[in-house]
């Protein structure tokens, strides 16, 4: 099987490093060439994590010249900037969440990846959570029928360091978590037609940003409810994804550590007063690797043996959409710590 190589751009993103472990994992399938990063204070911060032990560190313009393909990894309002370098190289691009730059200047990355016929896979987690996609499968089976709710949830209780960090995002947490669950609506549901948010400042711990967050996406028939806290207590136990259609609702339940998924439809639900739903668990797979399959996917779409599910298209609708709800993307791009 032929090799790919690959080098990462940054290290700032909080996902970088698992990302660099899951590629060295693969021998068969990536040859590493090392590691950039502009930002000194990340080299002080993380260049002796295990994940880049024994790589070449080098500068943006050798890891373009000497790879196929490049993971971005740099703080997140640098992520398309390094994106677009990469694809006006010729190289193949996994770029982690969400997008910086305003939704025009994606799109033309975006336009230039797909007419150079180049792979642009973005970094997307719930992606890849197996009862994420279970739930496709019911929707592409017809199996819950007209999908007329969503309602997602993904919340964190974050110490003062990481809320202070948010204060760098115009959106504040619905940017940065927000994003991961207007990724899986779109793909559902595709474009909204009306969206309005609410996008609260509690100033909790001295600290003022949007960390209380509500985004109501309508649709012709159904409304999608987007709820993102970094306030909210046991909030990561509280993450969920519950689709619900005509004839059936798919409840993902915590979304990991564990996964839990509760399936109920007409034929299992027959009395009306009574919780009427099959409980079925899921192999966890953030337990031993939580990219391993996303990483092995980004080979795969490299030499043309799978076609990534996620096009430019939903890509580009995904940043539109976040861009929206937020009300236009703004980077301070000051506090890294």
């Amino acid at each position: 099987m032929k090799k790919i190589k690959i080098g990462q751009i940054g290290i700032g993103h909080n996902h970088g490093e698992p990302k660099m472990l899951a590629v060295r994992k693969f021998t068969e399938l990536f040859e590493v060439t090392g590691y950039a990063e502009e930002n000194d204070r990340w080299i002080e911060k993380r260049g002796n994590n295990k994940g880049y032990e024994g790589l070449p560190r080098l500068s943006v313009e050798e890891i373009i010249k000497k790879s196929d393909a490049v993971l971005i990894e740099s703080d997140v309002w640098n992520v398309t900037k390094y994106a677009r370098r990469c694809i006006e190289a010729g190289r193949h691009v996994h770029m982690d969440k969400p997008a910086s730059s305003t939704p025009e200047e994606y799109k033309y990355v975006l336009d230039m990846a797909k007419e150079k016929n180049l792979v642009f896979q973005l970094g997307y987690m719930y992606r890849y959570n197996p009862a994420v996609l279970k739930c496709f499968e019911h929707i592409k089976n017809g199996d819950l029928g007209e999908i007329y709710s969503i309602n997602a949830e993904m919340s964190t209780f974050h110490p003062v360091e990481y809320k202070k960090w948010l204060t760098n995002f115009g959106g504040g947490i619905m940017y940065i978590l927000g994003s991961h669950l207007v990724d899986l609506i779109v793909y559902m549901l595709g474009e909204p037609k009306k969206i309005t948010s609410f996008l609260k400042h509690t100033g909790f711990d001295g600290v003022d940003f949007e960390d209380n967050n509500l985004a109501v996406l309508e649709y012709e028939k159904a409304l999608a409810r987007i709820y993102v806290s970094s306030v909210e207590v046991n909030g990561f136990g509280r993450r969920q994804l519950m689709v619900s259609g005509s004839k059936g609702t798919v409840n993902i339940y915590p979304m990991e550590r564990p996964i839990t998924m509760t399936y109920s439809d007409t034929s299992i639900a027959d009395k009306t007063y009574e919780d009427r739903k099959l409980i079925i668990p899921f192999e966890d797979n953030t337990a031993t690797g939580r990219y391993d399959e996303m990483m092995r996917d980004f080979h795969a779409y490299i030499l043309g043996t799978k076609q990534n599910p996620f096009p430019y298209e939903h890509d580009y609708l995904v940043q539109k959409v976040l861009d929206e709800i937020v009300g236009g993307v703004r980077f301070n791009g000051k506090n890294i710590d």
